[in-house]
């Protein structure tokens, strides 16, 4: 029989909040987190907006010899890290270290750091390049600094699937606890990539919306949507077996019952036409869990707001759940805080823990207008619902998809129920 794996805790950056309650209440109040990039002068680009973190403060979770060793996306990690670990009320001090593992992605790494020692190079010479540029720069070094900083002993890896990174770093870290490879697993993943190289090049791609209004840039499903709106953050889970978390007492918030993980293997950017990898992902994490299709209502999509996901994305949905698939309760938590790439995966993971938490499924906000080929229900606006399953879907360039299945916790059932 697989080992359970349920949630004991959680903690998320964002652009409308650094806190997972901070985030939720945002969620619930419909915030928009998208903005104009104050970050750097945008006045030669076509983009000019994105989900930017506010008030993050390094010092709020570290010490400064220690966060000017880490880089933004790890900064995130770390932080969310902390939250999640505090609100498990694990003691890492009073358990075998080497049972409690890292899986924390992010899709990009640090590009600000390879702009800034670029141009210092060209400058001034290669000999003033910052020795540290290569740790600094690379993505597993979140995972890295993660376990450094709490003392994780076990199983380290940083999966890198660009959009799907989140989604299967935790699918990862599922597996691993379920395979007896750890009892403990700080899943998730960060990104910090709103730079002038990423917008450009993002930008060039044509895959940025290059709206002017916060509130209509990230209209994912919408018939006007032109592109995704960068964001960045971190989201961090603990992930635990089952009955590990229930001899220290702790408290479980849902439970992970399937995931599934499958390839394109068609276009470096685009998703398959057919929707056929997607929708296999969804099949398999939904065939895991043993669960009735028709049981699940509520489905977090990847939903980025470009034409060719969220077209494709509908049409997997609809391959999986046929007639079904219309009674189905679909939202996009990027239209709110924009596309956090390497960190999508597992804000939207805990937006779905915390939906079936409180029986709430937010809208995709700033949908107004119908597309015929979009024919789903998106939800206009919040619905006070009771959910038993959420499947929470991420697509990566490259063909990588995922599909988490969450389901609110019942301490009698046995697995596969």
């Amino acid at each position: 029989m697989k080992r359970r794996v349920v949630v004991t805790g959680m903690g998320a950056i964002t652009p409308i909040g650094n806190n997972v309650e901070e985030f939720w209440n945002g969620i619930k109040k419909q915030q928009v987190g998208i903005d104009f990039i104050d970050r750097f002068d945008t006045a030669e680009y076509k983009v000019k907006l994105a989900g930017e973190v506010k008030n993050f403060c390094p010092a709020d979770y570290m010490d400064g010899k220690t966060a000017k060793r880490m880089e933004l996306f790890c900064q995130y990690a770390v932080a969310a890290a902390k939250e999640a670990l505090a609100q498990s009320g694990i003691s890492i001090e009073q358990e075998d270290p080497y049972r409690i593992g890292v899986s924390v992605g992010s899709g990009i790494g640090s590009l600000q750091v390879l702009e800034k020692e670029h141009k210092k190079m060209l400058e001034r010479g290669p000999g003033r390049v910052n020795p540290l540029l290569v740790p600094l720069m690379i993505s597993n070094m979140a995972a890295g600094n993660v376990s450094i900083q709490f003392g994780a002993k076990g199983k380290s890896i940083n999966i890198v699937t660009a959009c799907a990174t989140g989604s299967h770093s935790i699918g990862e870290a599922f597996r691993s606890i379920q395979c007896g490879d750890a009892e403990v697993m700080i899943a998730g993943g960060c990104e910090a990539s709103i730079t002038p190289i990423a917008v450009a090049g993002f930008s060039a791609l044509t895959a940025l919306s290059e709206s002017k209004n916060p509130f209509r840039a990230s209209i994912p499903f919408d018939k006007e949507r032109n592109g995704f709106v960068m964001g960045e953050g971190a989201g961090i889970v603990i992930l635990e077996e089952l009955s590990h978390a229930k001899e220290r007492g702790a408290e479980i918030y849902a439970e992970i019952v399937g995931y599934g993980a499958t390839s394109d293997a068609y276009h470096i950017t685009s998703p398959a036409e057919t929707g056929e990898g997607a929708a296999k992902a969804m099949e398999y994490a939904i065939e895991e869990a043993g669960a009735e299709k028709e049981k699940i209502i509520y489905i977090n999509a990847h939903g980025t707001g470009t034409h060719h996901n969220d077209l494709f994305e509908t049409k997997a949905i609809r391959k999986v759940f046929g007639a079904y698939a219309g009674q189905l309760l679909v939202n996009s938590t990027k239209s709110m805080i924009g596309h956090l790439l390497g960190a999508a995966g597992a804000v939207e993971f805990i937006t779905c823990v915390k939906s079936i938490q409180e029986g709430y499924i937010h809208p995709t906000v700033g949908y107004q207008v119908a597309d015929e080929e979009c024919d789903l229900n998106y939800v206009k606006t919040g619905i006070n619902q009771d959910i038993m399953y959420a499947l929470s879907n991420s697509l990566g360039f490259g063909g990588h998809n995922a599909s988490l299945l969450i389901k609110k916790f019942k301490s009698e059932e046995k697995y596969g129920n």
